[in-house]
Formats: structure tokens, C-alpha cells, sequence
């Protein structure tokens, strides 16, 4: 006997799109939506148990309403060789009135009671091009609202202020940049001044270590200096004498 055509209504109908890259977790959600007047029974399954985290995996959909599934895919190497083989199926039943135990009821259930809808996993990789102009995209984002977040500051402060005030902050700023123009004479002027001492100071140090010759010559002025203050006080008293 075949089986019975699927009460439930699932959103997407046939495939789970995942997009990559995939260096974490990626995320589908499959709608389970019951339009029937009954319960029902159902169970998410797939042809890659360990790469997928499902919650919730199994349940009761009451009448009338509906559940998101989350279908979680791990981390993994991406291999496009690989994405046929990742299929889910979504298995559901009508719950008896008198349902106490839903383990027991998927074992007494009979084959031609279960209904069963099939997905396939599809793998978006993103180009690397693709990937690029994202990131561009990002950055440029970024940019034009930093930019336009100061733009927006700089015209509302200047909305707060009157003309006076504007005209008070450019005079401040002209006095401010005179000052920082004397202090940076007054620093070059210091320093010079710093490197005419350093200069004779060097000199006034290698005086003592001056050669023979230039020791000799002063020595030589010196005693001219005093042979001449002698020779002027004998011509004085001689005058005096005459002049007497």
C-alpha cells in the first residue's frame, strides 16, 4: 500500500541553501507548518548526522500551527565533490487522540501511515571576487558613515554658535598660532646661543693645551708692555728734572 501524501507544509520545499565559506557554523531554517485539524508527529533526519546540528530533530506540531527547525552546519573543508551526497527528509505522522508516549507511537506505526518529504543540501560557495568587493564594500560603508557622522557633528556645532562667537574662536586661533610661532623663535635663538657657549667653552678647554710658540709670544708681549711702562716713568722723572 503506498503511503500517504504529506500533511505538512514545508518552507523551502525541496532544498536547504547553505552559504559559504564555511569556517563556522551556517544556519538554514526549514518551516514545519500543520494545517490539518490533528497533531502530528514528525522527525527531521539526514544523510550526514555528524555535520549537521538539528533543533529540534523531533516533536508534536500541534493542529493549526508551526515550528522553525534549525538546521546547523559544522565547520568542515569544502569538497564540491561532496554535495550530492547531503540530503535531509523531513518523516511525519498523525498523532492518536489518546497519545501519551511519541517513541511508542513511531515504533507501533504501521508503513503505510508515515508520510515523508525529501530536501537536498545546496553549498553557495562565494567566488573569491565576490568575497573581495564584499569586503570593499564594507570598508567603503564604513567610511561614508564616519565621515558623514563628522560632517553632521561639525555642522551642528557650528549651527550652535552666532556670528560673534565664530569670529572670538578665529581670533583665539590666529593668537594661538602667533604664539607658537615666538616660542619656536625663542627656541632657535636658545639653541644658537646654547652652541656659542658649547663653542667657547671647547675653546676656553684647549687653551691650556696651546703650543710653545703661542706661550712664548705672549710671554713676549708681556714683558714689552712692561719695559715700556718703565721706559715712559724714566722719561717722566727726567722731564720733571729739566722742567726744574
Amino acid at each position: 500500500m503506498a503511503r500517504q501524501e504529506q500533511v505538512l507544509l514545508l518552507e523551502p520545499q525541496h532544498e536547504l541553501r547553505f552559504r559559504g565559506p564555511f569556517t563556522d557554523v551556517v544556519t538554514a531554517t526549514l518551516k514545519l507548518a500543520n494545517p490539518t485539524d490533528r497533531n502530528v508527529c514528525f522527525k527531521v533526519k539526514t544523510t550526514a548526522p555528524r555535520r549537521y546540528c538539528v533543533r529540534p530533530n523531533s516533536g508534536v506540531i500541534d493542529a493549526g500551527t508551526s515550528i522553525n527547525v534549525s538546521v546547523m552546519l559544522q565547520p568542515f573543508d569544502y569538497d564540491p565533490n561532496e554535495k550530492s551526497k547531503h540530503k535531509f527528509m523531513v518523516q511525519s505522522l498523525l498523532a492518536p487522540p489518546d497519545m501519551t508516549d511519541t517513541e511508542g507511537v513511531w515504533k507501533d506505526a504501521k508503513p503505510e501511515d508515515l508520510m515523508d518529504s525529501k530536501l537536498k543540501c545546496v553549498f553557495d560557495m562565494p567566488a573569491e571576487n565576490e568575497k573581495t568587493h564584499e569586503m570593499e564594500s564594507n570598508k567603503i560603508s564604513t567610511s561614508l558613515s564616519k565621515s558623514e557622522s563628522s560632517t553632521l557633528s561639525m555642522k551642528s556645532m557650528a549651527s550652535s554658535l552666532d556670528d560673534g562667537e565664530v569670529k572670538k574662536i578665529m581670533e583665539e586661533c590666529k593668537r594661538l598660532q602667533m604664539e607658537v610661532q615666538r616660542l619656536r623663535e625663542e627656541n632657535k635663538q636658545i639653541r644658537q646661543e646654547d652652541d656659542g657657549l658649547r663653542m667657547r667653552k671647547s675653546t676656553v678647554m684647549s687653551a691650556p693645551h696651546s703650543s710653545p710658540a703661542m706661550r712664548v709670544k705672549e710671554e713676549g708681549l708681556s714683558t714689552r708692555v712692561i719695559a715700556l711702562i718703565v721706559l715712559f716713568f724714566v722719561v717722566g722723572v727726567i722731564v720733571g728734572k729739566l722742567a726744574l
